[in-house]
């Protein structure tokens, strides 16, 4: 609040820049900053152009839309599990995973031997020949889905999941309305950009017939927590706003772009019958709260004990692999027979091979139960810190998929936008490196790679701590 009042009385035109002055002019807290824990790898020497000279030719020679993080951007070189490394040898905790898409760790051995070998071998055939990984990697990832969800379509991304669910959906019903929901995220294609709901990230083009309810946010919705009169919203928008039969309806069970929103508990149950009652097919997008991550399931989706008609993936199924998956019942798969349904990189060799490693080493490694455990950790820590700071409005979610959400005003929820911004880059000076997310971008986005330690847990929360204690 003082620092609202000093905004205030300097009358400034530029929030975010005298925000920033202020607090870098008063300082962090006393004493040293806090130290990272050990960690045995030293990252080999750095030979290659300079992050400036990177940045002049991405300028250059890529498209003007592509953004990037910190004032000054980072040039990052090497990776080695939870840890990345710039051009000068400085260690970062990595604590959003390459946008929550390395789940086993950066570099994770056994997912960079079977890439090795499978590369030596054959690096591309399509499916119109034969080849095993691609039919391992579906058994194996089949063999983790509950109930008829046995037939797997591979893609490259989760963008490229979603349009083909969506399509799915729509031929199968026989029906045009898709449901998503206010502050999603499914995408940035010409259909997908359909289904996200944040302008800052919708291009002004048709977007077909495409219907957004309420988000069921128990930190900022109009409901709170109320799942059922979320529920009953869905089921009066079927009844005014579609022609009372949809095609299907497509949540995460975690917004992450939208700030690590866990949905009000039981809501996707209650939606999942009033969607089915319309004819409609229920798609759950796991992109980035599957595998694992929530610690206490497998799935995103069965945190709220229901089984989807389609399921969606991508990022953390290939440990960095542009690799993403499509899996649904036997009946829907049927109707994609109609036609011809390709993907020339859709289970590529060397895609599957390191696919399969993946889940090989979330099992071996015991990674649904690490998160878990790592997880209540870090959230207990969090939510003590949130006592001694007001800035923080909110801590949520479970496992290794946690958000901050910083606010000026806890009563009113203003979102602590210049003030976000400048802990973000005292962060990454500490040495942690956050996401962003929120239509504000006032969400600290917590989503590491699974090998992430109690003892990295510890790091993020002191330096949190000492950046926040400056302000």
């Amino acid at each position: 609040m003082f620092l609202r009042r000093e905004l205030w009385r300097r009358g400034t035109r530029s929030a975010a820049a005298e925000a920033e002055r202020l607090i870098l002019r008063r300082g962090l807290a006393g004493g040293a900053p806090p130290a990272p824990p050990p960690f045995d790898h030293q990252p080999r020497p750095y030979a290659g152009i300079s992050g400036d000279e990177i940045l002049r030719k991405r300028k250059t020679f890529l498209g003007p839309s592509l953004f990037y993080y910190y004032q000054n951007p980072l040039n990052i070189v090497e990776g080695k599990m939870q840890y990345l490394y710039d051009e000068n040898g400085k260690r970062y905790l990595d604590c959003f995973a390459g946008i929550v898409t390395v789940s086993c760790g950066h570099c994770h051995p056994d997912v960079v031997n079977a890439v090795v070998e499978q590369t030596k071998l054959l690096q591309h055939t399509t499916t119109i020949y034969l080849h095993h990984a691609i039919v391992e990697f579906a058994e194996a990832l089949a063999s983790k889905m509950p109930g008829n969800l046995k037939v797997v379509y591979f893609v490259n991304s989760g963008t490229e999941a979603n349009e083909l669910a969506m399509m799915m959906a729509r031929l199968y019903t026989g029906n045009l309305s898709m449901i998503a929901l206010r502050n999603a995220y499914h995408g940035g294609s010409a259909g997908t950009i359909g289904l996200t709901a944040l302008h800052t990230w919708k291009y002004p083009i048709p977007q077909g017939e495409i219907h957004h309810v309420m988000d069921p946010n128990p930190y900022r919705g109009a409901f709170g927590s109320d799942a059922v009169r979320y529920a009953k919203e869905v089921e009066d928008h079927i009844a005014y706003g579609t022609p009372g039969r949809v095609a299907g309806f497509i949540a995460e069970t975690f917004q992450g772009v939208g700030g690590a929103v866990e949905l009000a508990p039981g809501y996707l149950k209650l939606v999942y019958d009033k969607v089915r009652n319309a004819g409609g097919v229920c798609i759950a997008d796991e992109v980035q709260s599957g595998f694992g991550r929530t610690g206490s399931h497998y799935w995103g989706f069965q945190t709220q004990d229901v089984i989807p008609d389609i399921v969606t993936m991508a990022k953390g199924i290939g440990n960095g692999l542009p690799l993403g998956a499509v899996v649904t019942t036997p009946e829907i798969a049927q109707v994609m027979s109609q036609k011809i349904q390709f993907n020339t990189f859709g289970g590529n060799p060397v895609c599957s091979a390191g696919g399969l490693a993946v889940l090989n080493v979330l099992d071996k490694e015991k990674r649904q139960a690490h998160c878990a455990d790592v997880g209540s950790h870090l959230i207990e820590r969090l939510k003590s810190l949130q006592q001694k700071h007001e800035i923080i409005g909110d801590v949520r979610g479970r496992g290794l998929m946690l958000g901050v959400e910083l606010v000026t005003d806890r009563k009113e929820k203003t979102p602590a936008k210049a003030e976000t911004a400048v802990l973000f880059e005292k962060l990454k000076d500490l040495g942690v490196l956050v996401g962003k997310g929120g239509l504000h971008g006032n969400v600290f986005r917590i989503k590491p790679p699974m090998c992430f330690t109690k003892a990295d847990a510890d790091f993020v929360v002191d330096a949190m701590d000492y950046a926040m204690s400056g302000m």
